[in-house]
């Protein structure tokens, strides 16, 4: 039998990448025993996803009338782009005086398989690559507080991307990239920190939209 935890995170994985990838669009009601069909699991899971991913603005919720995927908030979006940023300011401060060669390598190939998923115009694999580049410094930071504030508000910012940011005009992120990497490898750690905010506050001009009025 599977445990419960697993069952529970599972559901809200699931439903929460269906979300980022626009699988769920803005605004689609949701149907609990749909998704308990569609994730062959009993309701119980799903509704506890539900409420969590609520918590992370992804889902709205008027109890006893819909639940419904989140429509794009402008204001909802810079909140988590201002979170997120901080934490992964405060990231590479604590990460780089832990960093090894190997790390810093890895984050030189992830920037490359970025500059690639750009070039080919291939959305998820930037993303993908983006996660992958950034996680190097979270995961050095071994601070569990920073971590559990990601999982919460990047997802919002990763659905924005890949609802508004089909075009991938985030070419300024590789020169970005490569510069909080040789800031990392020269144990710079407060320019890295401020590089690495830098890097999340120039997602702008996917801010540009007005949020629907009801």
């Amino acid at each position: 039998m599977i445990p419960r935890a697993l069952l529970r995170e599972n559901a809200y994985r699931s439903i929460r990448d269906a979300i980022v990838d626009g699988t769920l669009v803005p605004g689609e009601r949701l149907n609990d025993v749909d998704l308990a069909q569609w994730l062959g699991v009993s309701r119980t899971p799903v509704r506890e996803a539900l409420a969590r991913l609520e918590e992370a603005g992804l889902v709205q919720t008027k109890p006893g009338r819909y639940t419904m995927v989140t429509p794009l908030d402008v204001q909802a979006a810079r909140a988590a782009q201002s979170v997120t940023a901080a934490m992964h300011e405060l990231a590479v401060r604590q990460a780089v005086p832990r960093l090894s060669a190997d790390e810093i390598e890895a984050m030189r190939v992830a920037n490359r398989r970025f500059a690639a998923a750009l070039q080919a115009g291939d959305v998820d694999a930037a993303i993908a690559s983006d996660d992958e580049f950034h996680g190097v410094t979270v995961t050095a930071a071994a601070n569990p507080a920073i971590r559990s504030v990601l999982e919460q508000f990047t997802p919002l910012l990763r659905r924005l991307e890949r609802l508004r940011f089909s075009s991938l005009s985030g070419r300024d992120s590789v020169a970005l990239h490569e510069r909080i990497i040789e800031l990392c490898a020269a144990g710079d750690a407060d320019r890295a920190a401020a590089a690495a905010r830098e890097n999340w506050l120039s997602l702008d001009p996917l801010f540009d939209f007005e949020t629907p009025t009801p």
